[in-house]
């Protein structure tokens, strides 16, 4: 069995490491908050980020970076993506010799525009590819912390640290695939949140079934536009980190980006009801970086540019479902292969 560091106590992080203490591994987990990493300590609960889920006994935590990763052969960094570029700064001076870092988070940094791998390589240039690892996947944290059954895909530059992690977490309750696609894992991972926010406000709003099968379609679209033009496979995003994790997000009641758009259907200020909450919804800054990185890239992404004005710009959510419903016509795949002679694009 090996030892794993979970780096971030949020429902994700805590699901993780209760997965790897049912599989016998070694795990300790970091919480910013040290309210939390006690009671994890002393009653096996999260009750800020997982409430009404016993933990396994096995799990430690620690406020103390340096105290929680000490010895790891594994580091899971799991923060919300706002704060990838801090807590992996703190991590860096404290990561054990040859570790590798696997990177659960899921987003593009809003003022850099960099996806996780970029961050990480700016805050922890020791860490280089054959020791860097990217998870993600259709995974609701409670169900996870639950055991039940649930795919994942890891992805890495030469699948070494990918195979090595598969290796030490697959089970019958969660199946891990391996990738070489990196990039791409991240895009899908990242602009699904984006484009749950965009089915939760169509649902909110009573649109139909319809309309939330084409979001999720055209959304796939737009989230495959993007990711090849940073350099991903297209067929990464007809798997676990694409078309999977997109439909989960969008349909599912556990989604946090779902409820996000359904709350704005209901006439509440988007930042307003996130500040209430102490989970995270990702897609409301993942949705200003995708904008703009799809502007500096010159990436046509329509629902993305709507769900950004409709959270940061004060857009009436009609006047965004308007402006979506009354665009010109199109060929399918526009964007994605060279246009159809004779196309209208």
């Amino acid at each position: 069995m090996s030892r794993f560091a979970v780096v971030g106590s949020g429902a994700w992080g805590t699901a993780l490491a209760a997965h790897l203490a049912r599989l016998e591994h070694e795990v300790m987990l970091w919480a910013f908050e040290r309210d939390v990493a006690e009671e994890i300590c002393r009653a096996h609960i999260n009750s800020a980020f997982l409430p009404g889920l016993a933990l396994p006994q096995t799990i430690g935590a620690s406020s103390d970076m340096a105290t929680a990763v000490s010895g790891a052969g594994i580091v899971i960094l799991v923060p919300p993506s706002t704060h990838l570029r801090a807590v992996s700064s703190m991590l860096a001076p404290v990561l054990p010799r040859d570790a590798i870092v696997v990177i659960a988070t899921k987003g593009i940094e809003e003022e850099s525009l960099r996806l996780m791998s970029q961050v990480v390589a700016e805050t922890m240039p020791a860490v280089g590819p054959e020791r860097l690892a990217f998870l993600s996947g259709p995974t609701f944290a409670r169900e996870v912390a639950q055991g039940l059954p649930t795919d994942v895909v890891v992805a890495s530059t030469d699948m070494v640290a990918a195979g090595r992690l598969q290796s030490l977490v697959h089970s019958v309750s969660l199946r891990v695939y391996t990738s070489a696609d990196p990039i791409g894992v991240q895009v899908g991972g990242a602009i699904k949140n984006v484009m749950a926010i965009a089915t939760g406000a169509s649902d909110g709003l009573a649109f139909g079934n319809n309309a939330r099968a084409a979001l999720i379609t055209r959304g796939l679209v737009e989230i495959t536009r993007l990711g090849v033009a940073l350099g991903a496979d297209p067929l990464t995003f007809l798997g676990m980190a694409g078309v999977g994790d997109l439909v989960l997000t969008c349909t599912g009641d556990l989604s946090r980006n779902r409820t996000l758009g359904k709350r704005v259907a209901e006439g509440l200020d988007p930042a307003g009801y996130l500040a209430s909450q102490r989970a995270v919804a990702e897609g409301f800054s993942t949705s200003a970086a995708a904008y703009g990185l799809s502007q500096r890239l010159g990436v046509e992404m329509p629902i993305t540019e709507q769900v950004y004005h409709v959270l940061h710009r004060g857009r009436p959510l009609l006047e965004a479902a308007r402006a979506l419903l009354e665009r010109g016509h199109k060929e399918e795949l526009h964007g994605i292969r060279p246009a159809i002679p004779g196309a209208v694009t």
